[in-house]
């Protein structure tokens, strides 16, 4: 049993002396591990680091077997990367993350589509978080743990009809008007206006997008498998605008 499709390397793992376990995060199969043999040559290393987008033929015995990768490189985003602190942290913090919520052998084809714009703006310093922040929350989405940010989870009032959604409740991840909110707002989480449409974003804004889609990220997909935000999302956090 065969298959063919195109990759994103999520991560490599040595198993052996000579070859690796690689994660993949394919198009049309979802998030796929297999053998990478010769793995650790300095042919297949270059290839096999996160971020890169491979094409990808899957070869295996059925279904549930572990099967091996052959990979041809087609976009090499890792090596730009290395050159500098903040884009390996930008560039690890999505390949990590994925490769710990992605279920295995699940389609997500618009996910990986959107993934694939993001990694391709990973240089962009400017741009980058922004569209970090509207990626996590697509990425929530597409996980089933979609944010309700269009309505005031208080009043059922829509943002369109004129309520004026500035919280986010972390209980229901759902959006709160200024009024029904402030008796309440230390319990809330800040809504940054860019991410429902209204105005553009500054520093503070994506900063505060970036500490709520990480909030949800971990409280609902990470925390009950007993994992926690990866260290490079963090670091990367904490390093906007420094």
């Amino acid at each position: 049993m065969n298959w063919s499709d195109e990759g994103i390397v999520l991560q490599a793992r040595s198993h052996g002396e000579a070859n690796v376990i690689g994660d993949l995060f394919t198009r049309l199969h979802g998030r796929q591990g297999a053998f990478v043999y010769g793995g650790q040559g300095r042919t297949k290393r270059p290839l096999l680091q996160p971020g890169n987008g491979v094409a990808v033929t899957w070869h295996g015995k059925g279904e549930r077997a572990l099967g091996y990768f052959d990979l041809e490189l087609q976009r090499a985003r890792a090596a730009g990367a290395f050159a500098d602190r903040r884009t390996l942290l930008s560039l690890t913090a999505v390949t990590e993350t994925l490769s710990a919520v992605l279920p295995e052998g699940e389609q997500q084809t618009q996910l990986y589509d959107a993934t694939s714009v993001l990694l391709d703006l990973i240089e962009e310093k400017a741009i980058f978080p922004i569209v970090l922040a509207k990626w996590e929350l697509g990425l929530l989405d597409a996980l089933g743990f979609g944010l309700t940010l269009d309505r005031c989870a208080a009043t059922g009032r829509l943002g369109e009809d004129g309520a004026d959604l500035v919280f986010v409740s972390p209980k229901s991840g759902t959006a709160v008007s200024q009024e029904a909110g402030m008796p309440y707002k230390d319990k809330l989480l800040p809504l940054p206006p860019f991410l429902i449409d209204r105005g553009e974003p500054v520093l503070g804004d994506v900063r505060a997008a970036l500490r709520m889609t990480g909030y949800f990220l971990e409280d609902r997909l990470l925390a009950p498998a007993g994992r926690s935000l990866p260290d490079a999302r963090r670091q990367l956090e904490a390093k906007l605008g420094a």
